[in-house]
């Protein structure tokens, strides 16, 4: 039973989250955005070919998180390179638009226990000891009055006035809410770094560096971008902050810019490959993602004019390096470091952390050879500068079996090191130190010894308990995996360590207590559900009729399934790993289908209720695609729309299945069709048996194909669709059948125009109209944003409404031109739904899940 549910959250989700391509896009970008550098390519295949070392399931997982990556990417990109720009021609185009009426309601803005004692079945994560959870934290900032701001990777910048908790956002009026990094400066201004720089699946660009001037009571507005566009379309791994400027270390270079003011273009420092720069002869080469990468910078505290930069791709390149800056301003590759590696393939991703009082430097250093499987572990190690310069000589002080030997429960410590990093020096002692990779590691003499006061999870630990009465048995709460962000503040008179990770934001004290085993025995968490940065890829909605009310939930990025129920204050966790697609009885929301990835689908008959002790309440029953891994990473199923217990699935093949939610059996799917070697479903839909399934295959930029085949429910009729020239080769997201004429189709595009995308068929459109059966299209998109498109809903009155990137629009029977839906955050919608209480459901990454009145917009 433990193994059963450590496995499904080893391979799947606390970390498959975790990442494998270069970051994607910019969530809302401002003008000049540009998501031509991530396309996952080489880079992403070079770091499939190793990232496991010598652990099984963490190298299923890494190749997982990769190909995860560059689909994700690949539906935004494909079939070309996209030029810059793009997002902030849609926002622009966005805002020019008229609104309608009416209200989105916040859904999801409460409590999300991901060890809820009611939701203890096999294929749950409840009593892994996280507790309370929300998206993904990218980025921390405290000071010593109790404040604390935390960016989350796809939702902005939230503040706390009291230590964490009561979280307000303060940047909802931002074009940007993916996050990189927060740094206070020496006046209490909060700057802040926009664009995730995690490197994962889901993370999305920027549109620069903002200051808020007063952080404590302000909110960031357009106006506070420092400098102009030089930093639009990047991704912002550090802000440090030395002498009187302020540097960004960024997927585009390392730049610097005056602490003085606002005004002015930032200067770059340093690329080690400019051509490869936006506006020069090779940015649009799929291979400018990777070149002018630089993690972090140092400086030398006894010299400050001398600079060091952390330079690279963390799957390598020639070009991998540390680098000096001369007196002259030229940059010289170091040869000679002591232990930290100058060999271009041994540094990968880097951060630095100076002790306050200068006598120390300490590292982190991830290595390429290591995720490529050529040599050694992914972790090249944790390294020290007891000179106090970032010259050295450096020494190695951990390497994963010396944290191993600290009490990881990770497996393999580091093994995601291309993704989980953080180093903070205790203020007061330059000796204790903090490192953050999947779990969160502790020395208090400068490396001589470790502990590990943040776990992996309780589970495998003599301490464990699934019995709900005990909770987690004698276990105190860990914190979430996969660590991205730290900061020390003061509470109350205490110093107090903050951490932010794939689950959001959690503390301890600074002079924390911890069990015999090093384990932290006083972490809290700070994800009290004012706190909503939850990136979902999915929502369902249905009636909860032992309690009233509905049943909703989704599928969530790294934080398993999502349910709240009727009359809850809390939501719960049914289902662990990544959330991929949901399915719900909208007559009976405890009947519900839960995709982990590749069509592993899970299904329960009563919400998957059970405390853990008695025989099991939910069934694994994927289509057979899911073991050759010819399904995409998150893959389509859907019911028909008028026989619910017909299910259609898309792999390489079109499945059916005919028992609905008492399906039992793997073998009870039969293939309808063989979308051909190669292909994969993008989207699927079903009434009445007539089945439509898009593709496509080979589905990133090179050799680019997308089709559409539509056939019988009962196995006859299929053939392939002959899609005319007027529809763009691009990504198919979705399919949507009017319900009174099954040969009355809609057809969604993802990605961007021939406006933007100079790969061949790009087209110009983002929804198609077919009356035919698909033998003829109409493009219906007229005034639409040119943003991808992502999920469609048929409204009953005869209205369609679009979730995009950018939110929602809505098109009114017999019009033309498109209207925004509300007021919504800045982020993209995934899924959009009808749900049986005639409210419009809008699955968001980054900011849960809203509701909309159908009936308050303009019928």
């Amino acid at each position: 039973m433990t193994t059963a549910r450590s496995l499904r959250r080893r391979r799947g989700a606390l970390t498959v989250s975790a990442l494998a391509a270069l970051g994607l896009l910019a969530a809302v970008p401002a003008q000049g955005m540009t998501i031509h550098h991530h396309l996952g390519g080489t880079g992403v295949h070079a770091l499939v070919a190793g990232g496991g070392g010598d652990n099984g399931d963490d190298q299923e997982e890494a190749d997982e998180i990769a190909e995860g990556a560059a689909q994700y990417a690949e539906a935004r990109t494909s079939p070309g390179v996209v030029a810059p720009g793009a997002y902030g021609a849609a926002w622009a185009s966005l805002q020019r638009l008229p609104r309608t009426g009416g209200d989105w309601t916040h859904v999801t803005r409460l409590p999300y226990d991901s060890d809820d004692p009611r939701y203890r079945d096999y294929d749950s994560n409840s009593s892994g000891g996280m507790g309370l959870v929300t998206g993904r934290t990218a980025a921390l900032a405290a000071d010593d009055s109790g404040d604390v701001w935390a960016a989350s990777a796809g939702g902005g910048v939230w503040r706390s006035r009291s230590g964490g908790g009561h979280w307000q956002p303060i940047s909802d009026a931002l074009p940007a809410q993916a996050s990189g990094a927060l740094t206070l400066d020496g006046k209490g201004r909060l700057w802040y770094g926009t664009g995730e720089s995690s490197t994962n699946s889901d993370a999305y660009l920027g549109s620069g560096v903002y200051l808020l001037d007063d952080p404590v009571h302000g909110k960031f507005e357009p106006g506070d971008r420092v400098g102009g566009t030089e930093l639009e379309s990047t991704a912002i791994h550090e802000l440090r902050i030395h002498g009187d400027r302020i540097w960004a270390a960024t997927t585009e270079g390392l730049w610097s810019h005056s602490l003085k003011n606002k005004r002015g273009a930032w200067t770059l420092e340093y690329a080690p490959n400019p051509d490869y720069l936006p506006g020069h002869p090779l940015a649009n080469d799929p291979a400018s993602a990777y070149k002018n990468i630089v993690s972090d910078v140092a400086f030398d505290p006894k010299d400050p004019s001398k600079v060091v930069a952390a330079v690279g791709w963390r799957s390598g390149d020639s070009y991998n390096g540390f680098f000096s800056r001369g007196a002259d301003g030229s940059w010289t590759r170091l040869t000679s470091l002591g232990d930290l590696p100058t060999d271009p393939y041994e540094i990968g991703t880097v951060t630095f952390a100076a002790s306050a009082d200068g006598s120390r430097y300490y590292a982190i250093d991830q290595s390429p050879n290591g995720i490529n499987g050529v040599s050694g572990d992914p972790l090249a190690g944790i390294f020290v500068s007891r000179s106090g310069s970032p010259f050295g000589p450096w020494t190695k002080i951990a390497d994963p079996d010396t944290l191993v030997a600290a009490g990881s429960q990770a497996g393999e410590p580091g093994g995601q090191s291309w993704y989980d990093q953080f180093l903070q020096v205790d203020p007061t002692n330059p000796d204790h130190v903090y490192a953050g990779l999947e779990e969160v590691f502790e020395t208090k003499d400068g490396g001589a010894s470790w502990t590990t006061p943040g776990p992996y999870w309780n589970f495998y630990l003599p301490c464990w308990s699934i019995d709900p009465t005990k909770q987690t048995g004698d276990c105190s709460q860990t914190t979430h995996p996969d660590q991205h962000a730290v900061a020390v503040g003061t509470v109350h008179g205490t110093p107090v360590l903050f951490v932010g990770n794939d689950g959001g934001i959690y503390r301890r004290p600074v002079a924390g207590s911890a069990g015999a085993d090093g384990h932290a025995t006083d972490w809290t968490s700070l994800n009290d559900g004012t706190i909503d940065a939850l990136q979902y890829y999915s929502v369902g909605v249905g009636k909860d009729l032992a309690n009233g009310g509905l049943v909703v939930t989704g599928g969530l990025q790294d934080n398993g399934q999502s349910i709240l129920r009727g009359g809850d204050t809390v939501m719960g966790s049914n289902f662990g790993g990544d959330g991929g697609r949901t399915l719900t009885d909208p007559a009976n929301g405890c009947n519900m289908a839960a995709e982990y990835v590749y069509l592993e689908i899970n299904v329960t008959q009563n919400c998957a209720a059970n405390n853990g002790l008695g025989a099991p309440t939910t069934y694994n029953v994927p289509p057979p695609d899911n073991k050759t891994s010819e399904a995409r990473f998150i893959a389509p199923f859907v019911a028909d729309a008028k026989t619910p217990n017909l299910w259609i699935a898309g792999g390489r093949h079109v499945w059916a299945q005919t028992q609905g939610y008492a399906i039992r059996s793997s073998a009870q799917w039969s293939s309808l069709f063989d979308l051909g070697q190669g292909h994969t479903a993008t989207a699927v839909a079903s009434s009445g048996g007539k089945v439509y399934a898009a593709w496509c295959g080979p589905c990133n930029s090179t050799g680019f194909q997308r089709g559409l085949a539509v056939g019988n429910a009962d196995g006859s009729g299929w053939q392939q669709l002959t899609l005319p020239a007027n529809v763009p080769s691009r990504y198919l997201s979705d399919v949507q059948i009017d319900p009174n004429d099954g040969s009355h189709v809609y057809l969604v595009v993802n990605g961007f125009s021939r406006a933007w995308n100079e790969g061949p068929g790009a087209g110009v459109g983002h929804l198609y109209e077919s009356r035919d059966g698909g033998q003829s299209w109409t493009d219906i998109s007229a005034n639409l944003p040119d943003v991808p498109g992502d999920s469609l809903v048929l409204l009953p009155n005869g209205g369609l409404a679009l979730g995009t990137d950018l939110g929602v629009l809505y098109r009114a029977p017999h019009r033309a031109s498109w209207q925004v839906v509300g007021e919504l955050p800045a982020v993209a919608v995934d899924q959009l739904l009808l749900g049986p209480d005639g409210k419009l459901y809008a699955a968001t990454h980054g900011r849960g899940i809203w509701s909309f009145p159908v009936k308050k917009l303009d019928w």
